[in-house]
């Protein structure tokens, strides 16, 4: 049998491929950014525009997230953010943060106060770990866990590595199991930056509660949903309607995903490299750039990059089509 032949068996359309395991639409979800202005305040007018504007993309926008320096921001800036999301959002779904390490009184009073007040605002909360949770047993955890989920319709459970928080733990596969079985606990979000922890979550999900989700929050590894999660991402941030479309064209089994997921996860690279909280600098770098917001200031206390990034950032805009 000669080449020629023989090519027809290996002729299989890369769409045909793809297709095959394109069995299901993406839930994208997206930290958003805190602004602030040339002056140093927190500008939520852009704030709100760049809510909407991921919302538009198709994106449920979470706010008070660590794109939105949730450790830095006091009590009163994190209402008003949740404020204007609601008024943004008008009764579109939303996430949003309950984080309290470092408040005084009692962490699980904490705790329900936090996702009271997310759910008073409309939002749907995502439980930050705390030195209280991650410091318990594991049958201490899941029993605060089922405690702050009763009050709740939905929630939204999270595990860090200690390379984003020292107060961050990632769960073994009991407790995390455990989770799964809290029926309020609709997913959870991952950030070890392991694919294979990250793999194991999902072939538990599989197995255990199908419909739950794992949102990757590996702004390393963006290709994660091409194995069965979905994200929660502050990589995302930079340019929402791109990460839309690229999980338009996994829907439709298109193979542009791959050259537009590639150029995306550039930019992740780039933007989290160490120390990882610069990140949200070249956020602002990037969106400043792109004509979406007037400053790249970020809150006082978070790590910069250096001006060399921005050409960098500029070149890749100008690929993804955004300038």
């Amino acid at each position: 049998m000669t080449m020629a032949q023989s090519r027809p068996a290996l002729d299989l359309a890369i769409k045909d491929v793809v297709a095959r395991v394109n069995t299901r639409p993406i839930e994208g979800n997206s930290a958003i950014l805190l602004p602030f202005d040339e002056d140093g305040n927190i500008s939520y007018t852009e704030l709100a525009a760049h809510i909407e504007r991921t919302a538009a993309a198709g994106l449920r926008p979470c706010v008070n997230m660590d794109t939105g320096y949730v450790n830095l921001l006091s009590l009163d800036e994190r209402l008003r953010v949740l404020e204007t999301t609601r008024e943004v959002m008008g009764g579109r779904s939303f996430i949003a943060g309950a984080f309290i390490e470092g408040l005084d009184g009692d962490p699980e009073e904490l705790y329900l106060r936090e996702v009271a007040t997310i759910q008073r605002f409309g939002g749907v909360p995502i439980i930050f770990q705390s030195s209280y949770l991650t410091g318990l047993s594991e049958e201490g955890l899941l029993a605060a866990y089922r405690r702050i989920a009763s009050q709740c319709d939905q929630v939204i459970a999270f595990e860090l590595g200690k390379m984003f928080a020292p107060f961050g733990a990632i769960y073994s596969l009991d407790v995390v199991r455990g989770l799964m079985e809290i029926p309020q606990i609709t997913g959870m979000k991952h950030s070890s930056l392991d694919r294979e922890q990250e793999w194991t979550r999902l072939r538990l999900r599989d197995a255990v509660r199908p419909d739950f989700k794992v949102y990757t929050g590996n702004d390393l590894a963006i290709d994660m949903v091409m194995y069965g999660s979905d994200y929660l991402l502050g990589l995302s941030t930079f340019a929402p309607e791109k990460f839309a479309e690229r999980d338009r064209l996994w829907a439709a089994g298109d193979p542009a995903f791959y050259q537009l997921n590639d150029l995306l996860q550039y930019l992740g690279f780039l933007a989290f490299r160490p120390p990882t909280p610069g990140y949200k600098h070249n956020a602002a770098q990037f969106l400043t750039i792109c004509g979406l917001i007037s400053s790249d200031r970020t809150h006082p206390l978070s790590p910069v990059r250096p001006a060399s990034d921005v050409a960098i950032l500029r070149d890749i805009a100008e690929r993804l089509g955004l300038l």
